[in-house]
């Protein structure tokens, strides 16, 4: 007996089913009456965690904890459970708690690493009968892996796989990054079906291609209702998302059956530029924005005069308008605010823009506040935008979008002599060189960009 042992206080706390023994962390804990019947280890769950720092025993004690209830929840099933789903899952936690990975019999068979599968010999053998039962067939792998659907998969992708991706993103930001995937998942299941993702064919993935060729490449006398763009983001979305699945369950060689089917994307079409009369004349000309409102008039004129993304001025926090700095300027970079972050597209994206001409202008009136009608609403300023320009006849034809400006911005750096690496930095396009200084300082910028500033009258901001 002599050991020396301490209980840690109740069930409540952080330190729950927590017991020492001479240093050592034990995780204890009694089994459920209603299951102990169906629990070798009844009544009571003994093991030893291997450690003594508090913060590692309670990271594992939250592993089997989770393992526990979900095993003694498939002894429990109602009939809205799969109870093959929480018998895998609880195995993938305890092995986890033991500092292994769970992989199934069939990929622990043909892992060439033989030292790991001593080692989950040797923890077998050195656990009681009563935990050997348990453990055993975890660390074997000896537990039936239930088929995962597309949709099940897809969740797993989105909530484990790329979970880091999400970080930063707004809610818009993450919204919009899920329904791309998401449209690719849905399609899938109405061409084919909510299969296992383990089940899906060479011709399941040819069912999705020929569904996109069809209203790529219509029939005669019929008109195209998708583009190639569209069929390759569905195609390319679930190819990904197989492959990403299957890598995170240890198959890194598994073939994937979306491999090889794409289109071909030689008419792919770009935004066309604004003329610089036409938005120096029609756009910018007296009254042509006095009934937008001021927040979206702001935005439109400093676009025109930075180049920048809708979304990148939209959402600008006021610190970044550095009005009365030496150099005015933009700072577009990310948002770090941890409870309302933001993104940009790119690192290349992160970037310093001089303020000149109406973009000047604007910054005078909006930099106290920024523009908060359309924060994390970029979404909604490109809708009240484009139907005002379309609306009000200025965009020169209908294959323009308020994107364009964009586009005519480079056009006037590349017309006024602007060097391509500055035009790439003040764009936020990557600079394919290695980096080398800052891009040249803002005073500089300032400098090759105001023989392009176009001339304005004040009464329009």
């Amino acid at each position: 007996m002599g050991r020396n042992r301490k209980q840690a206080d109740g069930d409540s706390n952080e330190d729950r089913y927590l017991s020492e023994i001479n240093g050592y962390w034990w995780y204890k804990r009694r089994v459920p009456k209603l299951v102990a019947h169906l629990d070798g280890r009844a009544p009571q769950v003994r093991m030893t965690l291997k450690t003594k720092e508090k913060t590692l025993a309670r990271r594992k004690r939250d592993q089997l904890e989770a393992a526990d209830d979900n095993l003694w929840a498939s002894f429990m099933v109602d009939g809205k459970t799969d109870p093959a789903r929480l018998r895998y899952d609880a195995a993938v936690r305890r092995v986890e708690a033991m500092d292994f990975t769970f992989h199934s019999a069939a990929v622990l068979e043909h892992v060439d690493n033989f030292d790991d599968l001593r080692r989950r010999i040797e923890a077998i053998e050195a656990a009681t009968p009563a935990q050997e039962s348990e453990i055993g067939p975890a660390l074997l792998g000896a537990i039936d892996v239930p088929k995962t659907t597309v949709s099940d998969a897809f969740d797993i992708y989105c909530n484990e796989i790329v979970a880091d991706e999400l970080v930063g993103k707004s809610a818009l930001q993450k919204a919009q990054w899920k329904k791309v995937k998401q449209r690719a998942v849905n399609n899938f299941k109405r061409i084919v079906s909510d299969k296992p993702i383990d089940e899906i064919t060479a011709d399941d993935a040819r069912k999705v291609y020929l569904h996109w060729l069809g209203r790529i490449v219509p029939k005669k006398g019929e008109k195209a209702t998708a583009s190639a763009n569209s069929g390759n983001r569905d195609l390319g979305n679930m190819r990904v998302l197989y492959d990403a699945f299957f890598k995170y369950q240890g198959q890194h060689d598994r073939k994937n059956p979306f491999d090889g089917f794409s289109f071909s994307q030689k008419n792919k079409r770009s935004r066309p530029p604004i003329p610089t009369e036409w938005i120096r004349d029609k756009v910018m000309a007296p009254g042509a924005l006095a009934t937008l409102n001021e927040e979206a008039r702001g935005i439109l004129l400093m676009i025109i005069e930075t180049g920048a993304r809708p979304s990148e001025i939209c959402n600008l926090e006021p610190a970044a308008i550095r009005w009365s700095a030496r150099v005015p300027h933009l700072s577009i970079e990310p948002r770090e605010d941890p409870d309302d972050p933001r993104e940009i597209k790119t690192a290349s994206s992160r970037r310093l823009v001089p303020l000149i001409g109406v973009a000047f202008a604007v910054a005078e009136r909006h930099h106290k506040l920024g523009f908060p009608r359309y924060k994390n609403r970029e979404n909604d300023l490109s809708a009240v935008l484009n139907k005002f320009l379309k609306a009000n006849n200025l965009f020169p034809t209908s294959s323009h979008t308020l994107y364009s400006f964009r586009h005519s911005f480079e056009d006037r750096m590349k017309e006024g002599g602007i060097e391509d690496e500055l035009r790439r930095i003040l764009m936020g396009h990557t600079v394919d060189r290695p980096k080398y200084g800052s891009g040249g300082g803002l005073e500089w910028r300032r400098k090759q960009l105001m023989p392009i500033a176009l001339k304005f009258d004040p009464s329009i901001v």
